[in-house]
């Protein structure tokens, strides 16, 4: 499968995802990684391609399990009980060049440029203070 098709899915969406699913697995075609901002983490059972190590740890040390898919296709053969999450397919840096072409009126499409600096990309329509801003 595509890393494109493969976004990692960060610890605090996943507790969020599971809310009140407490006797169901998680399973994340994917990275699960970790997130600091997360202070308690409760015991949940996952599934995924990848565990980052503090994810792995944090979940582990809450007494939850980190699952291969070889060892979910043992104890859940027809996938009863599960939970198919996936992380946010469109936070790649990619889609923010995907649309209207940057400079089309009301395209907030990011152009592909050389360089960041002044003389690129940063005239009339790219500033308030140059007569307009698209």
């Amino acid at each position: 499968m595509s890393k494109v098709n493969k976004p990692p899915l960060s610890l605090s969406r996943l507790i969020r995802y599971m809310s009140g699913k407490d006797d169901k697995i998680a399973v994340v075609v994917g990275t699960v990684t970790d997130d600091i901002r997360v202070y308690e983490v409760p015991a949940l059972k996952v599934t995924a391609l990848r565990f980052t190590e503090t994810a792995r740890a944090r979940i582990e040390k809450a007494g939850g399990e980190c699952l291969t898919f070889d060892q979910l296709a043992l104890c859940a053969p027809l996938g009863q009980n599960t939970v198919l999450l996936r992380g946010p397919k469109n936070a790649r840096e990619a889609v923010k060049h995907f649309g209207p072409a940057p400079g089309v009126p009301h395209s907030h499409t990011k152009p592909y440029v050389r360089s960041k600096g002044r003389k690129f990309e940063r005239a009339r329509g790219r500033r308030n203070s140059r007569g307009f801003r698209v």
